[in-house]
């Protein structure tokens, strides 16, 4: 650990002039929050009652990953690193709270990767133990710029998923509302006139009024209804048994078990690349990818094959063997491991699902537009030929 040390030695000269008023504000809560084990507070009261915000978005880190490198790469100490990127945040930032309390860690004897650790919400698993390893082998800018590649690969996907997923949600939600405004405003004003008139309506429209008058007076019974599904449904999908019942479904869904399973399989696949291009060791590669996949169901196989690389199993026999994994990825990593070049199988590998994910995003707009579109002209349709039928029925029973 050599580079910790040195990079303590940096804190310690660039730390006495940096001392501000506000640093003891921001560190106490760190070590406090570090002696509770948890930093289930997004926000802690600051500075005469302002608001403290106590972590960092995947952004930021991005940003922060990408600059100490930078920084490192310039001659600066880790330490002085640090304090600089902390003087950059503003007074009330996730970054300054989470960049001063690294340094005061550091100052203290912590390396880089333990400091890394109090802050499980900031600093997932595979951070963590990428900065151990380059601690380890002296390589910290090298690590922090693949840190920050992953970073950007992660977000790049995610902002193409949203992308894809916006205009859809966006036609759903104007046609539902479009369709409970008939329901709530427009029928009943037809209902007066139909009733007054005495005429019997048919099936639709009768159907169309029962639909109505359930919303207009049980509607607050239904929102209640909903609103207790969702909390049910957000505590089960928490618990082993729901993310493995909901994660299962993803990646047979129609439509969206392509994207995500691409989305897994190349996050996967760039990972393990990532630990193993780094020194870490095959198990601890397999157990940062178990917690950070995203899937309990990729998780599970990934535990098991874990379990059996322990008893000197490769790691694409087990992987096959679990029938998540398509025969394609287990394959090329078949042939990594027979030719030694493991990382270069998982980079091909990423790079293919990622362009399958891109390819099933596309397919999966072209296909949901029109999905959309259909169902609520089916239900505006309904609700507009219902009130016909009734109009020219009346009209012909007058008549």
């Amino acid at each position: 650990m050599g580079y910790a040390r040195k990079s303590s030695g940096g804190v310690a000269r660039a730390k006495a002039p940096a001392q501000s008023p506000s640093a003891p504000n921001a560190t106490a809560p760190a070590a406090k929050d570090a002696k509770k084990g948890s930093s289930t507070s997004i926000w802690n009261a600051e500075l005469g009652g302002s608001r403290q915000k106590t972590q960092m978005s995947r952004v930021e880190v991005l940003l922060f990953t990408s600059e100490l490198a930078d920084l490192i790469e310039a001659g600066m100490t880790l330490g002085q690193a640090l304090q600089a990127l902390a003087g950059q945040g503003e007074e009330a930032s996730g970054q300054r709270f989470v960049c001063q309390d690294l340094c005061d860690r550091i100052v203290r004897g912590e390396n880089f990767s333990d400091a890394c650790m109090h802050h499980p919400k900031t600093f997932e698993p595979l951070y963590g133990n990428m900065i151990r390893a380059a601690e380890a082998s002296g390589a910290m800018v090298e690590v922090l710029r693949r840190l920050a590649d992953h970073y950007e690969r992660y977000d790049n996907m995610r902002s193409k998923i949203k992308s894809a997923l916006s205009y859809p949600m966006i036609v759903l939600v104007f046609g539902v509302f479009a369709v409970v405004a008939a329901l709530v405003w427009i029928i009943p004003k037809f209902q007066k006139v139909f009733d007054s008139m005495g005429a019997t309506l048919p099936l639709p429209t009768r159907i169309l009024i029962g639909m109505s008058n359930a919303l207009i007076h049980y509607g607050w019974a239904m929102a209640l209804g909903i609103v207790l599904f969702a909390l049910w449904f957000r505590k089960w999908s928490k618990t082993e048994q729901g993310r493995l019942k909901i994660d299962g479904w993803k990646l047979k869904a129609p439509l969206i078990s392509g994207i995500v399973a691409a989305g897994a399989y190349s996050s996967l696949a760039y990972t393990l690349k990532t630990l193993l291009t780094n020194g870490v060791n095959v198990l601890q590669a397999l157990k940062i990818a178990e917690e950070t996949c995203g899937n309990a169901v990729i998780g599970a196989a990934l535990k098991t094959a874990r379990q059996r690389v322990t008893d000197g199993t490769s790691i694409s026999g087990p992987l096959a063997s679990s029938g998540v994994f398509p025969r394609m990825m287990t394959d090329m990593l078949a042939v990594g491991e027979q030719a030694g070049d493991m990382a270069s199988s998982l980079e091909h590998i990423g790079k293919r699902y990622q362009k399958d994910m891109d390819r099933n995003i596309a397919s999966f707009t072209n296909a949901l537009e029109p999905i959309l579109i259909v169902l609520i002209a089916a239900a505006v349709g309904f609700v507009a030929i219902s009130i016909l039928m009734a109009v020219f029925q009346v009209s012909s029973s007058l008549g």
